[in-house]
């Protein structure tokens, strides 16, 4: 049996370059939600031998999305949960045809799948996209806005869930999620890094340094790492919240310094440094030169990139030249 492209007339095998004709809608999922809401079983369907060409065909109506899975792959067990709970969040804009590929081993190999998981976007009988891997939730967001209007009302992903508990001081919360990101995609090294953090956030310097220590080198030693790895560091050296507040209104250096540093170690970076900048202005001798050498800590931790280090090391060398 050849999977054959209804409108080309070839086999399904590589991706086409993506025009008028075969990109999906922008506007598909606004369109799709318009309606009454699609039942789950309307949207997410198992793909066989006994409908691969129905299904082609019916991409020339709505798009496939097409996942080659296998059932004794963990990564396939990750991806499926979120690609069928964003099947059903869109509401229609696409139908997730789900092919087990140790069960099709014929028809996976003639859509060209060499590992899986393996998901391809297919829109008007042609191929349009495709990722392999078990992709985190927010990135698979972020591939599928290519192509499709976000539903309104989209429930916040795991990774913005996170980040949005670590804002709002709930460091519990936090390690919570990213222990779990960390458990699902153990080689995403960005949810090593969010525990780490969060971890600092719950003043457990030791654990989060030992999180960092089991990075890959070039993890390990890249800005974000670093820059927690400074929070650790400067968690360390500054003053407790408690200890801070009972400087009450005294703006002597001491009292500056400890302030910066404390915004520092909780992540305020840009507030930190313009402390540690305005305490180079009023007390350059503090601490033998105690402002500088922080505000440089800093720079390193943040990375050279950063638009706070290139803003504010353009800053330091106005206020020294």
């Amino acid at each position: 049996m050849s999977i054959i492209d209804p409108r080309t007339g070839e086999a399904l095998t590589a991706p086409i370059s993506p025009d008028a004709n075969n990109t999906p809608s922008p506007t598909a999922a606004s369109d799709a939600t318009s309606g009454p809401a699609p039942r789950r079983e309307d949207v997410i369907i198992d793909l066989d031998a006994s409908n691969i060409q129905q299904v082609l065909e019916a991409s020339m109506q709505v798009p496939i999305l097409l996942d080659s899975w296998s059932p004794a792959s963990e990564p396939c067990k990750t991806l499926m949960p979120v690609l069928e709970k964003l099947a059903v969040e869109y509401a229609g804009a696409f139908i997730l045809a789900k092919l087990d590929a140790d069960a099709n081993p014929e028809i996976a190999g003639q859509l060209g799948v060499r590992s899986v998981p393996d998901v391809k976007l297919v829109s008007q009988g042609g191929l349009v996209d495709s990722f392999q891997g078990a992709l985190p939730e927010k990135d698979v967001r972020e591939w599928l806005g290519r192509y499709f209007q976000p539903p309104e009302d989209a429930p916040a992903s795991p990774e913005e869930l996170a980040e949005e508990a670590l804002k709002a001081g709930d460091a519990a919360t936090a390690r919570e999620h990213y222990q779990t990101l960390t458990s699902q995609y153990p080689e995403h090294y960005a949810y090593q890094v969010g525990l780490a953090k969060a971890l600092v956030a719950e003043g457990r310097g030791d654990d989060a340094r030992s999180v960092l220590d089991n990075l890959p080198p070039e993890e390990r030693d890249a800005a974000p790492a670093r820059g927690v790895r400074a929070s650790i560091e400067f968690a360390e050296q500054a003053l407790s919240h408690q200890e801070v507040a009972a400087l009450g209104e005294r703006n002597d250096s001491e009292a500056q310094f400890q302030r910066a540093l404390r915004q520092v170690a909780d992540g305020d970076y840009e507030q930190g440094l313009e402390g540690l900048l305005a305490l180079m202005k009023s007390d350059r001798g503090y601490g033998d030169d105690a402002a500088r050498k922080t505000l440089l800590q800093v720079f390193d931790a943040l990375g050279a990139e950063h638009p706070l280090t290139v803003t504010y090391r353009r800053k330091l060398f106005a206020l020294l030249y």
